[in-house]
């Protein structure tokens, strides 16, 4: 059932203030304060948003009727457990309230801190009629059926300028200022590790083109000249997607962008790399995760490593880079897998397009993941009980040696964030081909030098 707008504030009643805070969007200007800001300044709530990750802390603007936490990701909710816990200490009487893919994942955690309203997925009108009624019960964190809301334009007036977040480096050398959007929420798959599945259970929302497209015209005339659509899979809906992309592509010919798609849609759906192409797309990020079939199978992922290997080949032949991303560690990595990994990196010639921290990342495990379902889990690594403080089940590989090559690459990339990609590439293979002992490590290779390949300036955690 469409929900419906709740009441604006009459004139005799008090104006509420609300305080929205962000603490990490992965260098984009954050959506999840622009959008929920939109739904209470229709209803006459003042809102001030507060990103801390380009913005000082500002101590004056926690005293509200409300302050809520956007938590979209793992590093942001690890981030916003110190400010929450100092909000309580000086602010005990302000409500508080945390909101995002992670707040459900996290509500134990986020409850003894002191938070006393949480909010899953599609929370702007949950949040809206929070602010507007407190005395009403909160909607629930994991409903069954998450509403159709009736979206509005993002509200982004207050945030840090958008040249102050990521910025597309070009291949020439020049960089160009970079908005986000997101076209649809949720997700249709089940993939294992995903954190969008415990929320969202399945269920996919479309944001209507208007909206979609109107959001984009307000940062283009803010200055943006690429555009990051955020969906969790661009072509979930593929021919909202394909609509919306080819009317940015006649009224905004000079913008570029970027989407995330899938594997398995680029395969099922690949006719349309071509439309991308031919609109602006300039690359399509690929959550490829591993190279191993009896990982993806294990991840439920939906492809194998040979549609994977297709698919590149595809995005090259129509013009449209690849970025894949890639969860190297996992209970399932050996040393030997790790290095097949590197050499179809190699082999693939995806060097310049794979940034170096995703050669470092190790398996999360979220409360709510449905990894935790899978007895073959524990099996396969030690698991241990919950870490409040790092808001995962910590697990431990039965070869320590893959662990110990994990904290080594990710020294080794942390070390050298903004270094040349082909450099770090070669000193991960290193490492790697150590691990393998005396007289079994191929050389590492001499890699090209950089590729044409553009990508967003902010290194990609999650």
């Amino acid at each position: 059932m469409n929900s419906h707008p709740p009441d604006r504030l009459s004139r005799t009643d008090q104006m509420r203030r609300v305080t929205l805070v962000a603490t990490y969007e992965l260098g984009r200007q954050p959506f999840g304060l622009a959008s929920p800001a939109a739904w209470l300044r229709e209803a006459g709530v003042e809102v001030t948003t507060l990103d801390l990750s380009r913005e000082p802390f500002r101590s004056d603007i926690f005293d509200r009727d409300l302050v809520a936490f956007h938590l979209p990701m793992h590093t942001a909710t690890r981030l916003a457990v110190p400010v929450i816990r100092h909000l309580r200490a000086v602010w005990p009487e302000t409500p508080v309230c945390a909101y995002g893919l992670y707040a459900p994942l996290n509500e134990p955690v986020l409850r003894e801190l002191g938070v006393e309203h949480v909010l899953g997925g599609e929370f702007e009108e949950a949040l809206l009629g929070l602010v507007l009624d407190p005395s009403c019960p909160t909607a629930e964190p994991h409903p069954p059926r998450l509403p159709r809301l009736r979206f509005r334009v993002p509200d982004r007036r207050g945030l840090p300028r958008l040249d102050r977040y990521a910025a597309l480096q070009c291949p020439s050398g020049g960089r160009r200022v970079v908005g986000y959007t997101e076209a649809s929420r949720g997700c249709k798959y089940h993939c294992r590790h995903c954190p969008v599945v415990p929320v969202y259970d399945g269920q996919f929302r479309v944001v209507p083109r208007k909206v979609v497209l109107s959001d984009v015209r307000a940062q283009v005339e803010a200055g943006a000249q690429h555009i990051t659509f955020g969906d969790p899979d661009f072509f979930n809906g593929v021919g909202h997607a394909v609509a919306i992309v080819k009317a940015l592509g006649r009224e905004f010919p000079g913008v570029t962008y970027d989407v995330t798609i899938k594997v398995e849609h680029l395969v099922r759906y690949s006719d349309h790399l071509r439309t991308l192409r031919d609109t602006g797309c300039v690359f399509v990020v690929t959550a490829a995760e591993s190279v191993d079939d009896t990982v993806l199978a294990r991840l439920d992922k939906g492809h194998t490593q040979a549609e994977f290997e297709r698919v590149v080949a595809r995005c090259r032949v129509e013009g449209v880079a690849l970025v894949p991303t890639f969860i190297p560690f996992t209970p399932w990595t050996t040393v030997s897998g790790y290095l097949e990994l590197l050499e179809t990196i190699y082999r693939l010639d995806l060097v310049e397009s794979v940034a170096p921290v995703q050669l470092s990342l190790r398996l999360l495990l979220p409360r709510g993941s449905r990894l935790l379902e899978q007895k073959q889990l524990s099996r396969d690594a030690t698991l241990k009980s919950f870490d409040e403080g790092r808001l995962v089940f910590p697990w431990q590989h039965r070869d320590p040696v893959v662990d110990q090559l994990q904290t080594n690459v990710a020294d080794l990339v942390g070390r050298g964030l903004l270094s040349d990609r082909a450099a770090l590439f070669r000193g991960i293979w290193g490492l790697a081909a150590r691990c393998l002992g005396p007289g079994a490590s191929p050389s590492p290779p001499l890699v090209p030098a950089r590729a044409t390949v553009p990508y967003l300036n902010e290194p990609w955690y999650c």
